[in-house]
């Protein structure tokens, strides 16, 4: 009876929306937002940057990440079977290690959205009906407590079960969309059925249990996928429950920190400071954003801009990375890990950013986009996909970076004493969140590229691709990308099919993209284009039709807040939505990285070279390399320092560490040609 009432609400939800249905988020009927997903599958990467990468999502990532979940090593699959009692042994794997696997099957699933390869399908499908038989017959399936006969349910939230919960709902939903089948969804709205009965409760017992915040996103695309209101009430009573209750040690919480860790001290709706563990918190705030788009509440909207802005001017990297520190505290002083400390405290070479938490940051955005419809949103979505997100990947795929700082020097720290930090990207994390997260972005990032406004269609990321989808209104659009982006700045997009009535194209200037221009079909339009904005092109648009972006890509130097004490008298270099960095295989021989000054004030010369890295542009910079420097002395003093001259070549940040262990840095001090 509950498979028919799930399959029935599908399908009256279908009828109601001809678009998005199928979205990465389901905003078939999302009544407050400004923009909506498009269907999964409508948009594929066609060739250049973003089609390389998703080939190797396809053909690398995806396929060598399911070895390591479903073999010995990464113990998983395993996990799933003991509980269902198909084979004999213990629990493996950090606590949220069923999240991962659920992650892992999202990622299969956008690339089956894009290959409609079915031999992926049914392995998928033999995992699920695993999954199935391990669940409890009231719903329950946490396999890290299954299999521990001294833990009970919910008896811990150490046991990290909300975690799991919440990529258990998202990765059914994107099945379910994405195939149509509901065998994977059966199983979600059994374990959220059974959610709601144990915490629609004002019970202190349960109140302080809702942190890791990915069921709050679940929830909501269960409420999305099924129309069953529970699911969003729930979600909202995960929100309000924070910052309700007082803040001290319970059996329910010991052995992890409380407090600003977990953003439990402030309620969000008063919130102005992102705090705490980075991941944590932003999956809360990525939630709060799926709420406030179902229920169009304005304080929890105002909460969420003064986050973000606080998050984005005040936290975040020129990366776009986020969460300063390893071990730190918050302006409250509760313990903090992995996470944020106090605004402007940005240190370079123990910077921590975790992967999981750079995606974080362009999930909250790419739910900000939708909310307000406003480019700067998409910007930040962009410069963590190029930057911080690659960086946590190797370019073949199959090696792991958990944090991502922005200088790596050789004998500054004792690695061995870090379980996530490490100067090499690893085969296998045993906390493995991170390599799951950001192949799950790689694989659906063409389902990011574009949203639909009211009235047309909005071009949030550049990259060779072909659309095919259809307007709110029903009627359908084609169009045909083509770009070298980010490697050159000119975007031809041309109009296969469009319906008779005007509409909207909306393309995003970046706020690095000053000069812009726009021209249709070679000549002039009469468009406001503005950098950190949308420039929306309304007309009557026909077959053939060709819309020209072109943007500078000149190199920029950056320079931080002067707050920002670790970076002061230094720059990064950017070009375009790139990054760059300085790696020991383009020094002079014996130097090293702590050696090098920019030389600012200096002409730089760009290259594209197709058999680096991939095939990327590098940036040929003149430089300073100081040869007097104290290596040993804590302090020594200082005459006119002596320098050599020479020129290297900058490379994009997320390609680090691909030529072999390596020294490195964003941020370098300048000296200045005209002083």
């Amino acid at each position: 009876m509950k498979k028919l009432f799930v399959m029935a609400c599908a399908a009256l939800m279908t009828q109601v929306g001809v678009a998005q249905e199928r979205g990465v988020l389901g905003q078939a009927n999302t009544p407050n937002v400004a923009l909506k997903s498009i269907n999964l599958g409508d948009c594929k990467w066609t060739e250049g940057f973003w089609a390389d990468k998703f080939e190797v999502a396809e053909t690398s990532m995806v396929p060598y990440m399911g070895e390591v979940l479903t073999g010995d090593v990464g113990h998983a699959l395993n996990n799933f079977k003991i509980a269902a009692g198909l084979k004999e042994g213990k629990h493996q794997g950090m606590h949220w290690h069923d999240g991962d696997f659920y992650k892992w099957i999202e990622a299969s699933m956008y690339v089956y959205a894009q290959n409609g390869d079915k031999a992926l399908l049914e392995e998928i499908d033999g995992y699920i009906k695993i999954i199935g038989e391990a669940q409890e017959e009231d719903g329950y399936i946490q396999t890290q407590v299954q299999l521990r006969n001294n833990v009970d349910r919910y008896e811990n939230r150490k046991f990290h079960e909300m975690y799991n919960t919440g990529h258990l709902l998202t990765s059914a939903c994107i099945h379910h969309r994405v195939t149509g089948q509901s065998n994977f969804l059966d199983i979600a709205v059994k374990h959220a059925d059974f959610l709601y009965k144990t915490f629609n409760t004002d019970d202190p017992r349960y109140g302080r249990f809702g942190f890791n915040q990915t069921q709050i996103m679940g929830l909501v695309e269960m409420y999305r996928t099924t129309g069953n209101k529970n699911y969003l009430d729930l979600a909202e009573r995960f929100i309000n429950n924070r910052g309700k209750y007082e803040v001290e040690e319970t059996p329910e919480t010991q052995g992890y920190p409380i407090g600003d860790m977990v953003q439990e001290r402030v309620p969000l709706r008063e919130s102005d400071e992102a705090v705490g563990h980075a991941v944590l918190a932003l999956y809360y705030y990525a939630g709060a954003a799926d709420v406030a788009s179902e229920t169009g509440e304005k304080a929890l909207v105002d909460a969420l801009d003064r986050l973000w802005d606080n998050v984005t001017n005040k936290k975040m990297y020129v990366t776009g990375a986020v969460g300063q520190a390893h071990y730190g505290a918050s302006t409250n002083r509760d313990k903090i890990e992995e996470g944020f400390i106090d605004a402007y405290m940005m240190p370079n070479m123990t910077a921590y950013n975790e992967t999981c938490a750079n995606v974080c940051n362009s999930m909250f955005s790419y739910r900000m986009l939708g909310l307000h419809g406003e480019s700067k949103y998409a910007d930040i979505m962009e410069l963590v996909l190029y930057n911080s997100g690659l960086s946590g990947i190797s370019l073949e795929g199959k090696d792991y970076f958990y944090s991502n700082p922005l200088r790596m020097v050789h004998g500054s720290r004792d690695y061995s004493k870090h379980n996530t930090e490490t100067p090499v990207r690893e085969p296998y994390l045993e906390c493995f969140c991170c390599p799951p997260n950001i192949v799950r972005t790689i694989a659906k990032s063409s389902n990011w590229a574009y949203s639909l406004s009211k009235n047309g269609v909005a071009v949030n990321l550049y990259g060779s691709n072909r659309l095919e989808t259809k307007l709110q209104d029903g009627s359908t659009v084609i169009l045909n990308q083509v770009t070298n982006y980010p490697w050159e700045g000119t975007v031809n997009i041309t109009v296969e099919k469009a319906k008779k009535q005007p509409f909207d194209v909306m393309l995003r200037i970046p706020n690095w993209a000053v000069g812009s221009t726009v021209k249709v079909n070679n000549e002039a339009v009469d468009v406001k284009v503005v950098e950190g904005e949308f420039a929306t092109i309304n007309r009557k648009w026909k077959k053939g039709d060709i819309v020209t972006l072109d943007m500078p890509m000149e190199v920029k130097l950056v320079e931080a807040n002067p707050l920002v004490e670790e970076a002061r008298n230094q720059v990064a270099v950017k070009r375009g939505p790139i990054v760059y960095c300085v790696e020991t295989p383009d020094l002079p021989k014996d130097a090293k990285i702590l050696d090098v000054y920019f030389k600012g004030g200096a002409p730089l010369k760009v290259n594209y070279n197709k058999d680096l890295l991939g095939g990327v542009a590098t940036i040929e910079a003149p430089i300073l390399i100081r040869k007097d420097q104290a290596k040993e002395d804590m302090y020594s003093t200082v005459d006119v320092p002596k320098f050599d001259e020479s020129s290297i070549q900058l490379v994009p940040y997320f390609t680090w560490n691909n030529r072999g262990e390596a020294e490195m840095t964003v941020f370098m001090p300048v000296i200045w040609n005209n002083l």
